[in-house]
């Protein structure tokens, strides 16, 4: 028998992928399942680094035998032996125990017992769902999408910066922030509080990343952004993850290039990289997650201005629960509509009437309308926005003035468009709602481990 403290931990995901057995091995991991036979006792184990457990055969030999026919599902166990190929039918590898250990028991109480659960149910218990199938996979994607995004901006000669969680600005000029204070319950003085300002969350890194864009060039930030907005829906949360990107002397055509450029590489990607979690996903999810990432992948993305989309909306006669005419935003149910039923396939909608969106964003030579867009996907809607940056520091002064801002708060973004200012673009994607993208799972409480919205902040 092999001394298991002379082995080095191997994870399953190499284990099962292995050509032929390296012999000994150490698992360390969680009972799925055990199945007790005479004589023996067969253990499904899983250690997180794939959707698959390996088998375990432990046999009445041992001298814990007793012990290991009383472990529970949930149990974590360490346990080494041989690897041999399996008797048993969709496995090609099983190990046979020479040492079972019990690291921490999970009792019969313990809540992911071998059913199907419902999501609601899994929120309540966030805590434990990474060791269900589903989320498991989900976060292994998750993690994999982040690591492609890296590559893809690395590739291209982009820097990483890492801009200001805590923020005097607001981005948006939408007010929906959360203040973090220091002050007593009752002092109203701001002069007291830690900065002597009212200070925030930030819900977009987007300003300071276009400082850094204006001297390295190409950037890109990745981080959390929170938005203090009361709402309910599966698209939306309090704290959520942003990739934004700047580019100096970038346009927006360029910049919807880029856009799609990303999307197409991150759905590929996670299907050359996570193909056993995709599967997961394809059978018990959506059945056309794969068509429909292939297309993606494969096929350029429709663009139409905000104007004709409008026009396409007005003549569908569906039934849209918000009205559509020219001056409103694009709802969830437009931007469905044009992507799965109008052009099936994504869409990048462009020139969008100044009132409706952000002072920050080049107006355009008609008066009218800003170099924006958003970027639509099915089954999600918007899931990048962007623009051309405005430039010129008296349409800049305008725009914050109209909104209105108070420009005493943007001085340092204006000044920027003093001192050799040049055209820029940039644009915003929602990481959690690409995960919800190329997984097909459509409530974005399912897609972060520990979500934020309204009235939940247990976990």
């Amino acid at each position: 028998m092999n001394d298991p403290s002379k082995l080095e931990r191997s994870r399953i995901v190499h284990l099962l992928q292995a050509d032929q057995s390296p012999g000994s091995v150490l698992v360390k991991g969680w009972v799925r399942t055990k199945r007790d036979a005479k004589g023996f006792s067969f253990i499904e184990i899983n250690d997180g680094s794939c959707l698959a457990n390996i088998q375990v055969v432990a046999d009445e030999t041992l001298s814990n035998y007793a012990t290991i026919r009383k472990m529970t599902t949930g149990s974590a166990l360490s346990l080494s032996g041989r690897m041999v190929p399996s008797r048993g039918q969709g496995q090609r590898w099983e190990i046979k125990a020479e040492s079972v250990t019990l690291v921490g028991h999970a009792p019969e109480a313990y809540p992911l017992q071998k059913k199907r659960h419902s999501d609601e149910f899994l929120r309540t218990i966030a805590h434990l769902r990474p060791r269900t199938n589903k989320y498991g996979a989900a976060f292994r994607i998750r993690s994999q999408l982040a690591l492609a995004i890296h590559r893809f901006f690395q590739d291209r000669g982009f820097h990483y910066i890492h801009t200001p969680i805590l923020t005097a600005s607001d981005c948006e000029g939408a007010g929906e922030m959360f203040r973090v204070t220091t002050l007593a319950p009752g002092d109203a003085a701001v002069a007291n509080d830690f900065f002597g300002v009212n200070a925030y969350l930030t819900v977009s890194g987007q300003l300071e990343a276009e400082m850094l864009a204006l001297a390295l060039g190409d950037v890109y930030t990745f981080g959390p952004t929170f938005r203090a907005e009361n709402s309910n829906t599966r698209r939306h949360a309090a704290e959520f993850w942003m990739v934004e990107p700047e580019m100096a002397f970038c346009d927006l055509a360029q910049d919807m290039v880029l856009a799609e450029a990303l999307l197409q590489h991150l759905a590929g990607h996670v299907m050359d990289h996570c193909a056993a979690d995709l599967s997961l996903f394809a059978r018990f999810v959506d059945k056309e997650l794969m068509h429909r990432l292939a297309a993606l992948v494969e096929k350029p993305f429709f663009r139409v201005p905000y104007a004709d989309a409008i026009a396409i909306l007005e003549r569908s006669a569906r039934p849209f629960e918000h009205p559509v005419a020219h001056g409103n935003d694009l709802q969830a149910e437009h931007e469905r509509y044009l992507v799965e039923h109008h052009f099936k396939g994504p869409v990048i909608v462009y020139d969008f009437p100044k009132e409706i969106k952000p002072f920050y964003m080049r107006m355009n030579d008609d008066g009218c309308t800003v170099a924006s867009m958003d970027v639509l996907v099915a089954g999600i809607g918007e899931i990048i926005g962007g623009s051309q940056r405005e430039e010129r520091y008296d349409m800049l002064r305008r725009r914050i003035e109209s909104i209105p801002l108070a420009p005493e708060n943007y001085w340092w973004y204006m000044e920027s468009r003093q001192y050799g200012s040049v055209p820029h673009s940039g644009f915003g994607l929602g990481f959690e709602r690409l995960v919800m993208m190329v997984t097909g799972i459509t409530n974005i409480r399912d897609v972060i481990p520990f979500p934020r919205t309204p009235k939940n902040i247990a976990f």
